[in-house]
């Protein structure tokens, strides 16, 4: 007698979405030589640096070099950022196929290697807000997980202003899946995105 398989507990949606996969690949890749979230490493931090900093200077591929420092260059940017990049986190969510993942894929889809780099950066900042939060959100009904998430992206919003603002409030990826995770298909992608853009533009 075969046993039916157990339907995923909360917690394990959580970890097993898009986008998490994507920052787990990654992130936890220990080749020294082939380690290409070091390099996304260096020009996340240098996005945020550009956007935090109080000069005002132009966001665009020099200005975001030129923060990277000694290992700042041209072609490694375009590795990082553009149609052409390695790893993008758009591609894993157009690959993976569903429908809330093709809808986030969607609004994340850039034609300015800028703003896909920002929105990368948006999910690499966010990332330990939302480690800290998945033991909490696994246990609550659906209004109080979304309520709880609300709060974390406005705590994150506080600690990155002009990253949660850049490319029209877009949030990041990765607490648009969580929505959708929390309301088990009753919100879509699209929805989700929307109601957490509104959230941070009206913070």
């Amino acid at each position: 007698m075969t046993t039916a398989p157990t339907a995923p507990t909360a917690s394990e949606r959580f970890q097993h979405t898009v986008v998490a996969g994507w920052m787990r690949r990654l992130s936890e890749n220990t080749s020294p030589r082939r380690n290409h979230w070091q390099t996304k490493l260096i020009y996340y931090r240098a996005a945020a640096d550009v956007l935090a900093a109080p000069t005002g200077a132009p966001l665009n591929w020099r200005s975001i070099v030129t923060a990277a420092g000694p290992k700042g260059c041209r072609s490694t940017f375009y590795e990082v950022a553009g149609s052409h990049a390695r790893h993008r986190m758009v591609d894993e969510l157009i690959n993976d196929g569903g429908c809330d993942s093709i809808q986030i894929a969607l609004r994340y889809l850039r034609s300015d290697p800028v703003e896909q780099l920002i929105d990368e950066t948006k999910v690499w900042s966010f990332w330990p807000y939302r480690q800290r939060l998945l033991p909490r959100l696994a246990l609550l009904p659906a209004d109080e997980a979304e309520a709880e998430l609300g709060e974390t992206l406005t705590a994150w919003a506080r600690r990155y202003p002009a990253l949660a603002d850049a490319v029209e409030h877009t949030p990041p990826a990765c607490a648009v899946e969580d929505l959708t995770v929390i309301h088990e298909g009753l919100v879509s992608g699209t929805q989700a995105a929307q109601r957490l853009t509104d959230r941070l533009a009206d913070r």
